[in-house]
């Protein structure tokens, strides 16, 4: 959908547009709610980067704090401008973030250390080159979903054996963010008709990156918590701000 202003990169070449009027308010940024609403995950990635680096977890928690940040820039190069090459950009980091949720969750009791990471990476690497080359679509979408599907069962393995009420009623706003982002996201995707045609837009694909900019950060420091455990870091919750949650830990000097 076009407004009346002209566009500064030209025609529409992505394959996914949004319910939101291209071009309303600047020639420079064709989706302004859905690009300016990355900007908190943005936020609570250096929150949780800065965490981890201060505290000395391990890189694969710096890592996927940055590939937060990486896939949010992304996602507002792509809203802004719409391009092919941009939605590129924002959806194969969403495949290589994944990629390394699995690897966190599941290399603790992989008994074989470089077989995971190596098979994780050239996955990765082929995915980039084949999407580079060919529009998979809706197979985007259910690929990205079973990736995510894998996922499920070493967290709800992590939430069981959690103890901690503070690290449980994280998992619980993981899920809750997660649950109302996605009616977001398909309302924004579904009902784009009436919406267009109504005097109020909700912005239900804007409000599905606010949402999973917490959910990454719940997320995130649920399992930052969960392999503090792991290397008996005597892991505590304690508050950025009186409001964001972020893990203490305290290692032994042999450690």
């Amino acid at each position: 959908m076009a407004a009346d202003i002209s566009s500064f990169w030209g025609p529409v070449t992505s394959t996914k547009e949004w319910c939101e009027l291209n071009y309303v308010r600047s020639s420079y940024i064709a989706e302004f709610f859905n690009t300016i609403s990355n900007v908190p995950c943005i936020i609570l990635a250096l929150i949780g980067l800065v965490n981890a680096l201060r505290q000395q977890f391990e890189k694969r928690f710096s890592v996927l704090h940055m590939s937060n940040i990486v896939l949010a820039i992304g996602s507002m190069i792509y809203h802004a401008t719409l391009g092919q090459m941009q939605q590129q950009g924002d959806e194969t980091p969403m495949v290589w973030e994944m990629l390394l949720y699995i690897y966190i969750l599941y290399s603790p009791d992989w008994h074989y250390k470089t077989t995971m990471p190596t098979f994780l990476f050239l996955y990765g690497v082929v995915f980039a080159i084949l999407h580079s080359q060919i529009r998979f679509g809706i197979g985007f979408m259910l690929h990205y979903a079973l990736l995510c599907l894998l996922c499920i069962p070493r967290t709800y393995k992590y939430y069981i054996h959690t103890e901690d009420r503070s690290a449980k009623l994280l998992a619980k706003l993981y899920v809750a963010t997660l649950l109302v982002g996605a009616v977001c996201w398909l309302c924004d995707r579904l009902f784009c008709k009436h919406i267009s045609s109504s005097y109020f837009n909700p912005q239900g694909h804007a409000l599905w990156h606010v949402l999973m900019g917490f959910n990454v950060y719940f997320a995130n420091t649920f399992l930052m918590y969960c392999r503090a455990q792991q290397r008996e870091w005597n892991p505590k919750f304690k508050h950025f701000l009186g409001f964001f949650p972020y893990v203490k830990i305290h290692k032994l000097k042999a450690q």
